[in-house]
């Protein structure tokens, strides 16, 4: 399996601060990918090589496909897919936190991917 997935710019720091990443999707496709919506209130799994521990604040600004905006994502590390894991990206799944902003961030996605959500193809964890 390749480093990156077609459609998904891997996560990179946005600054400084340590709990940021930013990730750019742009297609349908690696949108459902990354969707984890197992994860009460939504999730969001994101290839980085940044080091990270289950429960550990991040704040995810995300591009969707063509819109100019970036998504804000406040939440915590809910999964951690470590180097070398044989079949799977490396990388760290979030859980949006329980406040506005992540609501709209899972209403997005799910708008994104509608009937998506029901299908059955493998995705980044599951």
């Amino acid at each position: 399996m390749s480093d990156t997935t077609p459609g998904i710019t891997p996560a990179a720091a946005a600054g400084p601060r340590p709990g940021v990443v930013q990730l750019t999707i742009r297609e349908k496709a690696a949108l459902y990918a990354a969707y984890m919506p197992m994860i009460d209130g939504g999730g969001l799994f994101i290839p980085t090589t940044r080091a990270a521990q289950l429960g550990d604040e991040i704040y995810a600004l995300l591009t969707l496909m063509d819109e100019p905006a970036k998504v804000p994502i406040p939440g915590k590390v809910v999964w951690v897919t470590p180097a070398g894991t044989p079949g799977r990206q490396q990388g760290i799944g979030i859980r949006f936190a329980k406040n506005e902003s992540g609501e709209q961030a899972r209403r997005k996605i799910e708008n994104y991917i509608g009937g998506a959500l029901k299908s059955s193809r493998p995705t980044h964890t599951v």
